[in-house]
């Protein structure tokens, strides 16, 4: 434990700021199975409307610091891949 008070006042901070980023990041993680989901299925029109969803979300998180800029766009880029995917005619 931290014992001067500027410590102790960072550690809430930290606290408060970490409970905030983990909010964030499974709303998103939530958002990306949903697509996936959604896109195994084979229910694209709906998977496309989560999927602007899930890029607002996305952004918004790399905008303010909680994922990187470039985990970000890997993770849109493979999420639209998975369901632009042209299914296969058996």
């Amino acid at each position: 434990m931290p014992n001067k008070p500027s410590a102790m006042k960072e550690l809430r901070k930290t606290k408060k700021r970490t409970l905030h980023n983990v909010k964030i990041k499974t709303h998103v993680k939530a958002l990306f199975g949903k697509v996936k989901e959604l896109a195994a299925k084979g229910d694209t029109a709906e998977a496309k409307k989560v999927m602007v969803s899930f890029q607002k979300a996305i952004d918004k998180a790399a905008k303010v610091n909680v994922l990187s800029k470039n985990r970000a766009d890997r993770k849109k880029a493979a999420l639209m891949k998975i369901v632009l995917k042209p299914k296969a005619t058996a």
